[in-house]
């Protein structure tokens, strides 16, 4: 019987490296805090880690979505991602609907998830409960669940409003694991750090977000130069003029240090010296022209992609084939332990 295999041999190292597994839905245009708050991050740890990153469409269908605008949603998210440096040479790129293990395996795992922990997820209590809530917002961790779990997924980096999604996936691996015999890894969350959450240019009490009404809220990736700006100047501060991090009494300030130590790698102590006999309207201007250099590359590289789309076909083509193999071998694994087949 397979689940008699020892675990340790089920798994054979491909390298030292941590198998981390990343996914991201395709919701429109990206923002300064989606690239300082996931992205950047992502690109950095593209050396020391063995990465999927996963466009998660078959997620975003989970409310309803214009055909349409979800596929163009789907190119541009791959864009943004590898004009950000996502390198295909060192980490996998695919859409998540071009592989269908992730849904098999969604499936097998909701065999083994209970009613009452997916009612008590935060996300589903906020956003869930209505009639026209779909079954999948409701079974959204399960699929979640399944596309770490197909991969044999170590670490998953997450923010902490998602850091619920992992530690179910875990309980469902380790359920599935004490029935069958151990057939999948149990996965740790990676939470980021604080310093990368970037807060509403307009209510800095407030994660950026493009669901916004206010579009000065938000940095858009493929804002010009001069729109960048007015919103940067548009700011909210306070009466102060003393440009110090303080979250609780200076949100604005301390969220354009937060977005300038990001984007400029300085630490905020230094920045706070370095301003400390500045006034808050060259400190805003001072801002905005590092978030403008910062993407000056990123969009050089989007206006590449935006003439050979054929290209981003491709890599997330090659990417769907690449993973194919790992997927394929967990889904079987776990299909065999559970009885399923001949």
């Amino acid at each position: 019987m397979f689940t008699n295999v020892p675990f340790p041999a089920i798994f054979v190292a491909m390298s030292n490296k941590k198998r981390v597994f990343s996914g991201i839905q395709p919701s429109g245009d990206l923002h300064i805090g989606n690239y300082l708050g996931a992205i950047v991050n992502w690109v950095r740890g593209q050396d020391a880690h063995d990465n999927i990153f996963c466009i998660v469409d078959l997620h975003a269908i989970t409310v309803p979505q214009d055909p349409k605008k979800l596929k163009a949603n789907t190119m541009e998210l791959a864009k943004v991602l590898l004009a950000s440096g996502i390198d295909p040479k060192k980490s996998t790129l695919f859409v998540q609907s071009e592989r269908p293990e992730h849904s098999e395996m969604g499936w097998i795992l909701n065999c083994f998830t209970h009613m009452g922990e997916l009612s008590r997820m935060t996300q589903f209590k906020e956003k869930g409960g209505k009639k026209e809530t779909t079954v999948g917002l409701f079974d959204y961790p399960v699929l979640m669940a399944g596309d770490i779990l197909l991969y044999d997924t170590e670490e998953v980096p997450v923010g902490e409003d998602q850091k619920q999604h992992v530690e179910i996936a875990r309980d469902i691996a380790q359920r599935l694991n004490k029935r069958v015999g151990k057939v999948v890894v149990v996965p740790e969350p990676v939470i980021k750090k604080e310093g990368a959450r970037i807060m509403s240019l307009t209510d800095p009490t407030k994660k950026m977000s493009k669901s916004d009404q206010n579009e000065n809220s938000y940095i858009l990736l493929r804002d010009d130069a001069e729109t960048i700006r007015k919103k940067f100047a548009r700011a909210v501060t306070d009466s102060d003029n003393k440009i110090k991090f303080d979250k609780a009494k200076k949100p604005g300030i301390s969220n354009l240090l937060n977005i300038m130590s990001v984007c400029t790698e300085t630490p905020i102590i230094e920045l706070e010296k370095k301003y400390a006999d500045s006034n808050y309207g060259q400190f805003k201007t001072d801002v905005a022209e590092c978030v403008i250099e910062m993407l000056k590359p990123i969009q050089a590289k989007l206006a590449e992609y935006d003439k050979n789309e054929d290209k981003v076909r491709k890599i997330l083509a090659d990417g769907a084939e690449a993973v194919a193999p790992r997927a394929k071998d967990t889904l079987q694994r776990v299909k065999k332990a559970v009885g399923l087949g001949l």
